[in-house]
């Protein structure tokens, strides 16, 4: 697919755009779409067959209210004081469907890595690199695409750090 055909990609259209004006229109051929929605990674790993830990979430979260968005492998969680390290903040909370909407463009299970409405404060847990591909959210709960972890990040914005929630 050429990015002239963005029009038809199964992505959000905002994220289509954002693939073509990034220089990643080739993605827009590898988004799958679902018949039902995955807006868990359980229900993503499931549609996509491949590992829990392949699928990158990208959740937002407030540090001292400004929104900041962390990218984690599905089978784990972050560990919102070590966020609060990273970032120096009094504060890290999870932000709410509203703020999520407001701060990316998307809704909540749809969150794609990059291409938000606003620029974000961008954490990427390294758990990521331990695969060749990981699957992320198109923008809808319906889509997803490939890509190369540390492309991804790179595209992202986004400083490797350790924030994954560890065994107790």
């Amino acid at each position: 697919m050429t990015t002239s055909d963005a029009g038809t990609s199964d992505a959000h259209p905002r994220f289509a755009a954002a693939l073509d004006v990034l220089g990643l229109g080739e993605l827009h051929g590898r988004v799958r779409r679902f018949p039902d929605a995955t807006r868990t990674a359980a229900e993503a790993a499931a549609a996509i067959g491949c590992e829990l830990s392949q699928i990158c979430k990208s959740l937002v979260f407030a540090a001292d209210g400004v929104p900041v968005l962390v990218l984690m492998d599905g089978a784990s969680r972050v560990d919102v004081e070590l966020v609060r390290r990273e970032l120096g903040a009094g504060k890290v909370t999870r932000a709410g469907a509203d703020v999520v909407r407001e701060t990316t463009g998307y809704a909540i299970g749809g969150v794609p890595p990059f291409g938000h409405r606003t620029a974000t404060r961008v954490l990427a847990d390294r758990s990521l690199l331990d695969h060749d591909v990981v699957w992320a959210a198109a923008g809808t709960p319906y889509t997803v695409f490939p890509m190369e972890p540390k492309a991804l990040i790179a595209q992202a914005g986004g400083t490797l750090v350790d924030v994954r929630e560890r065994a107790a």
